[in-house]
């Protein structure tokens, strides 16, 4: 892989105007739509191989939405590349003015690994929608849904246009030590202290998604069955490996056992008496997430 062949590819065929007009950029969207429907059970196959996920839920928190996305792009692009017109200012007497949304140019896209295929999509599609060229790198440490992911951009779109990196650490950071007209990226705050640094220094715009700590608060007024069927819910949803999964909860100590009871009924219905034994209950990503 000769990635300065294909950044300059990427770059000169932004500059070319290829991806400016609004047909162009629904073209790729639905050539993408139509190859992500045709590969679902690949995509769940690849889901279940990195992180356990059934087929109900692989299609509920990333098939379904990357679709969904993607549908609401084509609705809303043409109304958003649109020029607005707006107040000239009396300086300016006699002009016409008005807003135009323009694309950055050559985009680069880092995607983490617990929502592997959502996170990486989702963010591709927007740039597409937006007129960009695309260098996607996803997460090695989910190599089924990268490769899926690398497969589906190959056939969609000439890689001029959108193109997969794949490889560990050391091929992330290559990346963000490069000149892109912007950075976007999903994972952990100590990496998102490192590519923010970098861009900065070049004065990269980049958009920021990270985890934090995300509290339940129940007191003595709350549902506690509801509550209880909703934090389980979203805690062992992809068995928790989400950025808004619950981390704590902070409760009134006059519902704290009944809270606990609820909560562990809740477990059972959920995912049977014995969990880990569930087929439809996802794992953890690798050995040292788990540790």
């Amino acid at each position: 892989m000769d990635l300065d062949k294909i950044l300059e590819a990427q770059r000169t065929y932004f500059e070319s105007g290829a991806t400016l007009p609004i047909a162009a950029r629904k073209r790729a969207l639905t050539t993408f739509r139509n190859e992500i429907v045709k590969r679902q059970a690949e995509i769940c196959q690849a889901l279940k191989s990195d992180l356990g996920k059934s087929a109900q839920e692989s299609y509920m928190t990333e098939i379904g939405l990357v679709l969904s996305e993607i549908t609401f792009l084509k609705k809303h692009l043409s109304a958003w590349a649109r020029p607005k017109r707006v107040k000239t200012p009396l300086s300016q007497y006699r002009a016409k003015s008005m807003t135009l949304s323009c694309p950055r140019g050559n985009v680069l896209i880092l995607s983490p690994w617990n929502y592997p295929f959502l996170l990486t999509f989702s963010p591709a599609m927007d740039a597409l929608a937006a007129g960009n060229t695309v260098l996607l790198k996803p997460s090695a440490s989910a190599p089924a849904t990268s490769a899926i992911i690398a497969s589906i951009c190959a056939t969609c779109l000439p890689q001029k246009w959108i193109h997969v990196v794949t490889g560990g650490r050391a091929v992330n950071q290559d990346l963000w030590n490069r000149n892109f007209d912007m950075i976007f990226f999903t994972g952990g705050k100590s990496v998102g202290k490192l590519v923010y640094k970098s861009a900065a220094e070049r004065l990269m715009p980049v958009v920021l998604e990270l985890g934090g700590k995300s509290p339940c608060i129940v007191d003595r007024t709350a549902d506690l069955k509801l509550a209880a069927r909703r934090i389980v819910f979203g805690k062992f949803l992809n068995a928790g490996q989400t950025c808004v999964a619950p981390d704590y909860i902070l409760v009134e100590k006059t519902v704290r056992e009944k809270l606990l009871e609820e909560l562990k009924r809740e477990i059972v219905r959920q995912f049977g008496d014995r969990p880990l034994e569930n087929p439809d209950y996802g794992k953890i990503i690798n050995q040292k997430h788990f540790d």
